[in-house]
């Protein structure tokens, strides 16, 4: 049964609302304004297709003012003391904690989830990063290099060292389906290494991007260092990707975004961080676990209804197992509640649009016209047809594109193997290569397997663990570079070297 009433909302998120009502969205310079040419865009409650609000619909002129205030602002950002940025990041982590019902209720009423996947999981994941790297600004070194040149002037001595210095202006653009989460993946870094942002959040999930940059001037991040530009990522965010005064790009999104980005790039040398689009196999040895594995690769798909860059949406199970894993997946979805996020009860919400759960259940419809079988789900739900249940497709080919291509759904399709060999071969048969995740009770395995799979993180026994301290990005076609962990601090800092005659 699928129950869509929306519960009420707290009053400090109701006043949030009613600030952000009249689209006064743009964070420039340290104020609040509207956009320059006064046009707004509408967000809604996916669940319902209910406008909750408006977002300032920015032009390249606002875009233009964003990223100059950054500019401004990088010399005095730059100058601050390690310990002055680890004290505004960990005030950032507080405030976000003080206010984390509010932040879950945005993030459940704009994207959908279920409020406790925001309340306990993704925010304080957040919260995490800006801790995590409050510590590594404290940790930043250059070295010092006992070189060998041998045409040093006579009575002197040659000094050689390095530094890091800030990358300068970087424009963080941020997808839809964990907002709050991904945004901290750029901005806690970017900002621990010295460097000013130019924040632009997807245009159907951009409230808790406001709220935050509230909570990042409340902690009291100087002027100019966060400018948020909301907007389409057609304009506005094309014109951000564009400007000659970006540095670096740090983007989350679509393989084919992701290549645009790199067109952008490619014009003035930008650096990119680019974690792109996955096809994640999760891989069932004959000696798995039953009891942790189907529990396991089943929320590895339907969490967040699917709409997760790292998703086990390829099952591969050992034909001895298959049927037992197949109908325990199919179970396990039929027994999630589906309902608006906002409802206690409810485990899976609705696709964050209309536009894109048509797109989803088009895979689906597709792939059956190919002769697969839909054993659950697949049909759009709902008055506003943004629901999909749980979706468990067999008797696929590998050159089908529900096996190849991103769906984004909660769409999982399973096949049986016989060999290691064979099912690494299979994993391995994607352009993408974000991640994975293997079940056995076998060290060996396990050893062998996270060795042989082409993938930039692969899990052992669980799907979609993740901490700020660990890097997460993939090869092949879902991105380059890092985030979270020390190696994303390196993604926003320069090498520079010095020489010094004595």
């Amino acid at each position: 049964m699928l129950q869509i009433d929306r519960p009420g909302l707290r009053p400090q998120t109701q006043s949030f609302l009613d600030r952000r009502a009249s689209g006064e969205g743009l964070l420039i310079d340290g104020a609040w304004t509207q956009a320059a040419g006064g046009g707004t865009l509408p967000t809604v409650d996916p669940a319902t297709n209910a406008e909750i609000g408006r977002i300032a619909d920015a032009g390249e002129g606002d875009v233009d003012s964003a990223v100059l205030a950054a500019r401004r602002a990088l010399p005095g950002w730059k100058a601050t003391t390690p310990a002055q940025r680890a004290r505004i990041l960990w005030a950032i982590a507080d405030l976000l904690e003080a206010r984390i019902d509010e932040l879950a209720e945005l993030e459940t009423l704009d994207q959908g989830k279920p409020l406790f996947v925001g309340r306990w999981a993704e925010i304080p994941g957040a919260i995490n990063q800006f801790r995590f790297f409050a510590g590594q600004a404290m940790a930043i070194e250059g070295r010092v290099i006992d070189n060998s040149i041998d045409y040093q002037p006579a009575g002197k001595q040659v000094r050689s060292w390095t530094v890091r210095e800030p990358v300068g202006v970087v424009a963080a653009i941020v997808p839809w389906n964990s907002p709050v989460v991904l945004t901290a993946m750029k901005l806690a870094p970017a900002l621990a290494a010295g460097c000013t942002i130019v924040l632009k959040p997807a245009e159907d999930t951009s409230l808790t991007a406001l709220m935050l940059g509230e909570l990042m001037m409340e902690a009291g991040l100087p002027a100019g260092v966060l400018n948020i530009v909301t907007g389409l990522g057609s304009r506005t965010g094309a014109a951000l990707a564009n400007h000659p005064g970006v540095s670096k790009i740090a983007f989350t999104g679509s393989t084919q975004t992701g290549r645009a980005i790199m067109d952008s790039a490619k014009r003035d040398f930008k650096r990119v961080t680019l974690e792109l689009g996955g096809k994640s196999p999760s891989i069932v040895m004959p000696d798995a676990d039953l009891d942790l594995t189907i529990p396991g690769v089943a929320n590895g798909i339907f969490f967040n209804a699917g709409q997760v860059c790292i998703a086990g949406s390829r099952l591969y199970v050992h034909r001895s197992i298959y049927d037992q894993v197949v109908d325990g997946v199919v179970r396990y979805g039929k027994g999630l509640t589906m309902g608006h996020g906002l409802a206690a009860e409810t485990q899976m919400g609705p696709l964050v649009s209309g536009r894109h759960a048509a797109r989803v259940a088009q895979f689906v419809d597709t792939a059956r016209q190919d002769g697969a079988t839909v054993l659950s789900g697949g049909e759009l739900l709902g008055e506003a047809q943004t629901f999909i249940a749980p979706t468990v497709v067999v008797d696929v080919r590998p050159d089908m594109e529900i096996v190849r291509e991103e769906v984004f759904g909660p769409v999982v399709v399973a096949q049986p193997f016989d060999e290691v060999e064979e099912v690494i071969e299979s994993a391995n048969a994607s352009h993408y290569g974000l991640a994975a995740s293997v079940w056995t009770q076998s060290l060996s395995t396990a050893h062998r397997m996270s060795s042989a799979i082409e993938a930039g993180t692969v899990w052992i026994n669980c799907h979609a663990m993740y901490d700020a301290s660990l890097p997460i990005g993939g090869i092949k076609q879902s991105g380059s570079g890092r985030d979270s962990g020390r190696q994303a601090l390196d993604g926003y800092l320069e090498w520079k070297t010095v020489c010094a005659v004595l």
